[in-house]
């Protein structure tokens, strides 16, 4: 199993934990609450929207991921999603861990 099949396999237990939160909206809300350890977003996703959360993301210093599809995310974690956020502090250092980089704080 290659490391980005257990990165998604990865975001499917978060969402089993309950500690992956889904969607846009919720997302940029956990990132201002401080709630969000580790952003994804779909390398497919509309301009505006990457842009919105890549500022989002370096305005409040929260790690951004794009490495995955629409697709590739929707698949792992059940259901259509371009933008999810790790909650918990050891998915998120898992998750960077296999990426091959780890600057949780």
């Amino acid at each position: 199993m290659t490391p980005q099949e257990k990165q998604l396999n990865l975001l499917g237990l978060a969402v089993k934990a309950g500690k992956l939160i889904t969607g846009e909206e919720l997302t940029i809300k956990s990132i201002q609450r401080n709630e969000a350890k580790l952003v994804i977003v779909a390398s497919n996703a509309s301009d505006n929207t990457r842009e919105k959360l890549i500022n989002k993301c370096k305005y409040y210093n929260v790690p951004l991921d794009i490495s995955f599809t629409t697709d590739e995310i929707s698949a792992a974690i059940g259901k259509s999603r371009s933008i999810c956020a790790f909650t918990e502090k050891g998915f998120a250092g898992s998750y960077l861990k296999l990426k091959g980089t780890n600057n949780m704080k």
